[in-house]
């Protein structure tokens, strides 16, 4: 019997550094266009701007004289990476540069009228055929370990104007949370006072690398003008290879699926277990970049140690997994191997009212928005609800008229 000959291979063309965002995103597009995406409204909750790369025109913000000039000795004068803890020979994001992309978009602009990041916005939302792109920082996420405390204020200032001032009126589908100095609750009350209600802001980051106690009183009057406000706080989660769990492990690979989920763990537990939820009900929480499988766990594991130990978690009226369920998630880095342990999860958290769609990018790991459609156990208005109306309802999202679709009730 003679074998069909087999076709030729297809060479596929090499990602660089500077490759388009539109070619590198082709098949999340046409992914779109296929499952009939281009007529759902998508709201994409975790991305990231890249702020490291427009890093001196950030340090123009900075508000202290002194230190704004000191941030331009770095560099060479240019004020690259200035003040930013950030550890690069630590990082192997990029996969020892087969993924060249995940170190920052370094592709060709030739639009000057707008900041480049605008630019790249506009790439990514076209490419992913999104309706609106809620961003966060990437080099920021670390200032939470920084060892000089009045510079995650003094830089976090900076950034959140940059944003507000420079980049967000340019481009009303970008949306971002601005960075809360959270190591200095002072700094980080001053700061919702200072940009609650600004063009494009729809509500607040805690960067989740940290070792700051969530329910620490003095936070309480930032979290009760947030409440009143009806602006969501979110906890970011990032990697941490520093504490004394996570340096036991001697590939980047452990530490980056360990330390995502231990921090939103420990912070998540403090909240709920000291009553946080009972003593601010209308403010929501966000939980960020984490996955999904450890929620499960901690619902189970938190439930079985209140029913045997009310006494020390006297606030508590209910179960911590009820509150846990009201809750809400982001979907990346979703862990969807098993089907059934995944849709269990689903199950657990409410994902149809409670889960948000989230891509990441341009982060290596990033989640195209088939990634939620294609589930098999989700009904259509789940899908509707994760892609964007859940979103559109937590952070009061217009939607255009088109998709005609009603939101989720609360």
């Amino acid at each position: 019997m003679t074998e069909t000959p087999r076709q030729a291979p297809v060479e596929l063309p090499i990602i660089g550094a500077r490759t388009h965002s539109a070619d590198i995103l082709a098949h999340g597009r046409s992914q779109a266009i296929k499952r009939g995406l281009d007529r759902t409204f998508i709201v994409d909750v975790d991305s990231h701007i890249g702020e490291t790369a427009a890093w001196p025109e950030v340090l123009k913000f900075i508000e202290n004289d002194a230190t704004r000039e000191a941030a331009f000795t770095f560099g060479g004068g240019t004020g690259q990476n200035a003040f930013l803890n950030d550890i690069p020979g630590l990082q192997w994001q990029s996969v020892h540069g087969r993924i060249p992309h995940g170190a920052g978009l370094k592709e060709p602009v030739e639009d000057t009228s707008v900041p480049r990041e605008v630019t790249l916005c506009r790439r990514a939302i076209d490419a992913l055929g999104l309706d609106y792109q809620v961003f966060f920082p990437s080099g920021l996420l670390f200032l939470g370990m920084h060892p000089v405390k009045e510079m995650e204020a003094e830089l976090a200032t900076a950034y959140n104007r940059w944003l507000v001032e420079h980049v967000l009126p340019h481009e009303p589908r970008m949306k971002a949370m601005l960075y809360l100095p959270f190591n200095s609750p002072e700094a980080a009350e001053a700061t919702v006072k200072r940009f609650i209600g600004a063009k494009g802001v729809v509500g607040f980051l805690v960067t989740s690398t940290r070792y700051q106690a969530v329910h620490s009183n003095e936070y309480m009057r930032t979290y009760a003008m947030l409440e009143e406000a009806g602006i969501p706080i979110g906890f970011h989660a990032h990697h941490n290879w520093h504490n004394e769990y996570t340096k036991q492990l001697n590939r980047f690979i452990s530490m980056h699926a360990l330390s995502f989920v231990l921090s939103n763990m420990v912070h998540l537990t403090n909240w709920v277990i000291n009553g946080l939820p009972e003593r601010f009900p209308r403010l929501k929480t966000i939980w960020i970049e984490s996955g999904l499988a450890w929620v499960p766990f901690l619902m189970q594991r938190l439930d079985h140690e209140y029913l045997m130990r009310r006494s020390e978690a006297p606030l508590l009226k209910r179960l911590p997994s009820e509150y846990m369920r009201e809750m809400f998630y982001t979907s990346q880095p979703m862990e969807a191997q098993n089907l059934k342990l995944l849709e269990g999860t689903f199950e657990a958290i409410n994902a149809e009212t409670q889960l948000l769609y989230a891509s990441d990018w341009p982060h290596w790991d990033f989640d195209v928005p088939s990634a939620i459609h294609d589930l098999p156990f989700l009904t259509d208005t789940g899908r509707r609800n994760i892609l964007g109306l859940n979103a559109a309802r937590l952070f009061n999202l217009d939607i255009p008229a088109r998709y005609r679709q009603p939101i989720a009730a609360e």
